[in-house]
């Protein structure tokens, strides 16, 4: 256990449960694509809005690291942590973005497995932010995350036999793997969270 000589900055806290609050809202966004009758454009829209507010909230953190002379932990896994957490909004807008661009109709039927994923590891991740002020019971968010994020792989490996089995033209084959590497993306993002997290509890103990 450390100990500090100095009153610790406990702002940090509020900020990265925040940050994962973002991810909670920009999942459900997300997961509306699902819909064919979504009108895609005002989704975009909304998602533009919600990765903003997103990247405010990872300035945020960023600016009050610079600031602070004592960090509740190392700040190296400040700013790692935050831009695992930034990454995987970006990642998101990024995915329903191109849906929008690429005009997609129809996903394929595991998409929405993945979405199921993301949706479950960003709520997570938003109940355990809360508790690095204590740095416990955080061992089952880390385990629970990798087994998502292996669910996740199978699906879109899944996904990838689906797209090269001579179902879809090849024009659809480019624009659907770009969709769902996003969200794939978007899934390793939310691990590299939990890693991190992981790191942080280990060195704090």
């Amino acid at each position: 256990m450390r100990f500090r000589i100095r009153p610790v900055e406990t702002s940090f806290y509020d900020l990265f449960a925040e940050a994962a609050s973002h991810l909670v809202h920009g999942a459900d966004l997300l997961a509306q694509v699902l819909d064919p009758d979504v009108d895609r454009a005002a989704l975009g829209e909304q998602m533009r809005d919600a990765e903003h507010q997103a990247d405010e909230t990872t300035h945020k953190i960023v600016k009050r690291v610079n600031s602070t002379f004592v960090t509740p932990f190392d700040r190296e896994d400040i700013y790692r942590l935050a831009s695992s957490l930034d990454d995987v909004m970006d990642y998101m807008e990024e995915t329903v973005d191109l849906i929008g661009l690429y005009e997609i109709g129809e996903l394929p039927s595991q998409f929405a497995a993945q979405v199921e994923v993301l949706q479950r590891a960003c709520q997570l991740t938003a109940e355990a932010m809360p508790r690095l002020r204590t740095m416990k019971d955080l061992e089952e968010y880390w385990i629970e995350i990798n087994r998502l994020e292996n669910q996740g792989d199978r699906s879109y490996r899944r996904i990838l036999a689906d797209l090269f089995s001579g179902s879809y033209k090849s024009l659809e084959v480019l624009k659907l793997k770009d969709v769902v590497d996003s969200l794939e993306h978007a899934i390793d993002a939310l691990e590299s969270v939990a890693n991190t997290v992981e790191q942080i509890a280990v060195k704090e103990s």
